[in-house]
């Protein structure tokens, strides 16, 4: 066989086992366990997390303040808890995370309480992070919304 040949042979085999790893199933489509937030999901049509081959692609979360809430640290914590539930489901945690984007209703005046929060609960060295300024979020109320992607590191747990 000629090398053009043996090189598109070896093309052809290695990007059909990536296509393979890309493809969603109910084993690699992490839906919330939380039925209500499960049928908002299948409603809008979106997932806690992709896995593929050995990354994951989680779903924005969105940050809100609570009632009587004076600080925006505690959202941002809020979220930042649901993430690391979201990784340990999908075989990761905090310290595989690889690259962080937030869009944020006000940038300026939020990232601050972000940095703090992800600092406490991400730890050192941080991960590439992104920060964009949007008009709005979904679903209203949203002040900000973290989007992650991060590398397994172990099996996931069941599909949920």
């Amino acid at each position: 066989m000629s090398l053009p040949r043996l090189l598109l042979a070896a093309v052809a085999l290695t990007s059909g086992g990536a296509a393979a790893a890309q493809t969603r199933t109910p084993q690699t489509v992490l839906m919330s366990p939380n039925e209500r937030a499960r049928a908002g999901q299948e409603q809008l049509g979106y997932a806690d997390a992709v896995l593929a081959g050995d990354m994951i692609y989680l779903s924005g979360i969105v940050v809100g303040k609570a009632p009587n809430e004076t600080s925006l640290e505690p959202g941002f914590d809020r979220a930042f808890r649901q993430i690391g539930k979201i990784l340990e489901r999908a075989g990761a945690g905090y310290g595989d995370i690889v690259d962080m984007t937030s869009y944020h209703t006000d940038v300026v005046g939020q990232i601050d309480a972000m940095s703090a929060a992800q600092k406490r609960l991400l730890g050192s060295p941080p991960p590439a992070w992104t920060a964009v300024q949007v008009v709005r979020l979904l679903p209203e109320g949203g002040i900000a919304e973290i989007k992650i992607v991060a590398r397994r590191s172990r099996p996931a747990a069941a599909a949920q």
